[in-house]
Order: structure tokens, then C-alpha cells, then sequence
């Protein structure tokens, strides 16, 4: 008899006031591929790490090849053949390839030459591209979440699970990437793939298993019996996920001017590389490009979070290249982070101290807050673009990152803004929440404001933007129609290989 390689059974798991997993199951079989599907707060990351060690399951069963088991620490599983990729990478940035690969499995002393042609024999077996020797600070993040999966091979990990694998990857990576998931399970192993991108779900994976609300709804579907229109049904049910109406662009003046800006990072090394490029009201620009390629040094040069070498940043005809934040704001900007919690948002305060953020200076009585006021413009805040947040007096961090981009999005929108500087709004979103904030995007383009959207979901970008510009080593190396442009057109200039001929 054949065993599953994994089994969940009637997980429950409860936090203070939170029901994440209900009775829970899944199934997976050895050799293949299986999709985790299910909107945020669905109970997907709780039942990984269940399965990972890092929680034990209040109710339910673990079973591995047929044997139950139980976890006291990710340590265990990780013995039991249990390795998990986080979508935060935890490598050592200063620490070779091989030494990141073997780091806590390896001798005290190694033979580094010897560590290092025995990781390539690893990489070169599943059909990585991967140089032992070379410094992880020095790679994409595509290749560092190569070094990621080859951490837990190098564990022989007979179950790997791979949490959004793909939102850090070009069109072209993401189909190698599957490549690979396809010798790991003609290996014999299992690959658990959670992911928001469906399409990549119907092209990867042999089975899928759909939570909601805690709750196993669909358990073990055959992939190929399925569409994606599908699978997003299943995950929300009776709620109606709307499409995004696209008008054609009625672009004005320029609204966010940049010329000929560079930006050297914390290492000194030069992350944005004389950059121009505007952003007219009324459009909708797309930045894309392979994580790490200077996007996010643009955006915080923008809006006053990194020093600019050179060059200058204009919002509607005023020179903020040296301004700080606030004078940026009062200019016309608002920015959205890709690090919602952190720089967008405060995770231990409440969330009326961060609904105010950009507003307290009209809010106070003196060195005071209004307290009334700030309540009350939190509440508009909610109401108006349907964050749903439990207990006032809660800290922030106990929201979904649906609701988190809303009341972030909500802030900043709050003030009418003329020009929108959003990164990565839609990561790690589920379906109706991508919907949601999409359609906030395109609300503000048609009302005349110029957004700067930088994504790393092409079909994000061709779906959206008006035009798309491609960033390669902190430089424009292409610009696009995105009424006419292919996804392997754009694919190739992420990827330093090609150029847009609108440039």
C-alpha cells in the first residue's frame, strides 16, 4: 500500500480570539505537485506551519509516509524531511552560495573547495544555475530563492514547500522554476506550492487543495479537471470578485518629472543609475523588472526616503529633489511601500495613530492630538474603503494584508493626491483583495492623478498600466506599450537580453 506523503487530518488551531484552522485536512500524494489555495486569513499559512513545526496543532492528526508524528520545533520536521521556503529569504548576504547552502548541516570545519563542487553537483541535478563561490549579496532574488531550495535539498527535504515561489521571478524564471518542481518529484519528492497567481497553479501543479475560512472546501482537485476561473470560485465562494474596467487613457501634463537620477544604496554601490522618465496625470506607468534591480531605491528616492547623488525629482512643476517627506506630501505625492509594515505602516500601534500618520499635523490642538478628530477621520477612512479591523485599540499587526493595504491606501488617497507612487500594492494578496486595490489604482488614474506602479506581476503591469517601463541594473533599459507589448517582449528586458523600441 501506498501512503500519502503528507496527511493532515482535522488540524484545529486557535489564537486569542481567532479561529485559524477549523478541522483542516490535506493530502499529498508522493511525486507530486499540490497546490494550497485559499484567500488571506484563509488558514493557509497557519496549516504550513503546522506541518513545518513552527505551531502544534491545538486538535488533529500529522502523518508523514503513513506514520503519524509530532513536531516540537521547525527543527524537527526539517529531520523528518520537511523543508519550507519562506517568502522572506533568510540567507546570509556575506556568506558564499555554498556556505548559505550548508550553514547549520556542515562540520564546524569545512573544506570549502570541496562544500563548494558538491553544491554545484546538487544544483546541476535538479537543473539550477548556480555559482557556489559567488557572494549571496551579489544575486538576484530569483537566484537567491535557487539557494533557498537547494538549503533544503541539501537536507535531502522529501517534502518541500514552497510559499509564493514565484512573485519574485521573471516570466522566464517562473517557467524554469517549474521545470525544477518537475525533476523534484520525478526524484520522488513532494512539492506543497501556495500561490495567488492561478494560472501558474493550472501550469505547475497535479493537485490542489482550497481552504476557506479555516476550512478544507475542496480537497485534492486533478489540476487538469480545473481552470483558474475555477479555483478563484472555490476560494471565495459566493462572493463576487469583479474584474477591473480598463478606459483608455486620457493622459495631461506631467505629473512626477524624474531626470538623470542616481541613487547609491547603504553599500555604496549605485542602485538607481541616471534614470528619466515622467508620469503624466490621468496614465498609469508600470515599473517592471527582477527584484532587486533598483525599483525600490526609486520609489524611496521619490518620496524622500533615500538621498539622491544626482539629478532631480519634480512633483507638479515643484522641485522636491532635496525636500523631506512631509514637504513631498504637501506637494501633490503619495507613496505606497512595498514594506507595508515598517515604512508604510506601524505594526504596535493602533489604527487610528496610523490612519493619521499623514494628517496628524491638522488633527492636533497644539502639541496634542484631537483625539475626536483622529477618530473620526480613521473611521471615514475605514468606511470608505472597507478595512475591516476588529478592536480599535488592537496593535496593527493582527490584520490580514488585504485590509493592511487598504488602510495604507486609504491614508495616502485620503488626501487627494496628485501623483501615486505604489509598490508591490498587490503582493501576497488574495484574489478579491488584488481586485480591491486594482481597481483603487485605476479609480485615481481616471480621476486625473499620474500613478508610478511598480510591480513584479507582469500580468499585473500589462493589465493596468498605460505604459511600461523595464529596470535592469538600476537602469531604463525598455519602454512599452501596454495595449501591444508580450509578456516575452518585456520577459527578455527584465532580464538585460532586449530592449523596447519606444525608448
Amino acid at each position: 500500500m501506498i501512503h500519502p506523503a503528507v496527511e493532515l487530518d482535522g488540524i484545529w488551531k486557535r489564537f486569542p480570539g481567532v479561529v485559524a484552522n477549523a478541522g483542516a485536512g490535506l493530502t499529498v500524494r508522493p511525486g507530486t505537485v499540490h497546490a494550497v489555495l485559499g484567500e488571506n486569513g484563509a488558514g493557509k499559512t497557519t496549516l504550513m506551519n503546522c506541518l513545518a513545526g513552527v505551531y502544534r496543532p491545538d486538535e488533529g492528526h500529522i502523518r508523514l509516509d503513513g506514520q503519524e508524528i509530532r513536531f516540537s520545533a521547525p527543527s524537527d520536521a526539517l529531520s523528518a524531511g520537511i523543508g519550507m521556503v519562506h517568502q522572506e529569504f533568510r540567507l546570509v548576504p556575506t556568506f558564499t552560495v555554498a556556505e548559505n547552502v550548508v550553514l547549520g548541516a556542515a562540520p564546524t570545519f569545512i573544506d570549502t573547495s570541496q562544500i563548494e563542487q558538491q553544491v554545484g553537483v546538487l544544483a546541476d541535478r535538479f537543473g539550477f544555475e548556480a555559482e557556489p563561490d559567488r557572494p549571496v549579496w551579489q544575486l538576484s532574488m530569483g537566484e537567491r530563492q535557487r539557494v533557498e531550495i537547494l538549503k533544503a535539498l541539501w537536507r535531502d527535504a522529501r517534502v518541500l514547500i514552497l510559499d509564493e515561489p514565484t512573485a519574485v521571478l521573471t516570466p522566464q524564471e517562473a517557467v524554469e522554476l517549474g521545470e525544477v518542481l518537475r525533476r523534484m518529484v520525478e526524484d520522488g519528492r513532494s512539492v506543497i506550492f501556495i500561490s495567488h497567481k492561478l494560472d501558474e497553479v493550472v501550469s505547475f501543479c497535479d493537485e490542489a487543495t482550497v481552504l476557506r475560512g479555516g476550512e478544507t472546501v475542496a480537497a485534492s482537485i486533478p489540476v487538469a479537471d480545473v481552470d483558474a476561473a475555477e479555483l478563484a470560485r472555490l476560494m471565495v465562494g459566493d462572493t463576487k470578485v469583479e474584474g477591473v474596467p480598463i478606459a483608455v487613457a486620457m493622459p495631461g501634463d506631467p505629473a512626477l518629472v524624474i531626470k538623470n537620477l542616481s541613487v547609491r544604496d547603504a553599500r555604496g554601490l549605485l542602485a538607481v543609475d541616471d534614470v528619466s522618465l515622467e508620469v503624466r496625470s490621468g496614465e498609469i506607468v508600470g515599473i517592471a523588472g527582477v527584484a532587486g534591480n533598483g525599483q525600490r531605491a526609486l520609489t524611496d528616492a521619490v518620496a524622500g526616503l533615500e538621498s539622491v547623488e544626482s539629478g532631480t525629482v519634480t512633483v507638479m512643476q515643484a522641485d522636491v529633489t532635496d525636500a523631506p517627506p512631509q514637504q513631498r506630501f504637501a506637494a501633490g505625492l503619495a507613496y505606497v511601500p512595498e514594506d507595508r509594515l515598517g515604512v508604510g505602516l506601524a505594526p504596535k500601534l493602533p489604527v487610528t495613530e496610523n490612519a493619521v500618520m499623514r494628517e496628524y499635523r491638522k488633527l492636533r490642538r497644539g502639541p496634542i492630538l484631537n483625539w475626536a478628530s483622529a477618530r473620526s477621520f480613521m473611521e471615514r477612512i475605514v468606511k470608505e474603503f472597507e478595512v475591516k479591523i476588529g478592536k480599535r485599540e488592537a496593535p496593527l499587526a493582527g490584520l490580514s494584508g488585504g485590509n493592511l493595504q487598504r488602510l495604507l491606501l486609504g491614508r495616502e488617497l485620503s488626501g487627494k493626491p496628485d501623483v501615486v507612487v505604489a509598490s508591490q500594492p498587490t503582493r501576497g494578496l488574495d484574489v478579491a483583495g488584488v481586485g480591491a486595490i486594482q481597481r483603487l489604482l485605476v479609480q485615481q488614474r481616471d480621476e486625473g492623478t499620474g500613478v508610478l506602479m511598480v510591480s513584479e506581476d507582469l500580468d499585473e503591469l500589462l493589465a493596468l498600466a498605460d505604459r511600461i517601463l523595464v529596470m535592469n541594473e538600476g537602469r531604463v533599459v525598455g519602454e512599452f506599450d501596454a495595449r501591444e507589448a508580450t509578456r516575452i517582449e518585456i520577459g527578455e528586458a527584465m532580464m538585460g537580453s532586449a530592449a523596447g523600441a519606444d525608448t
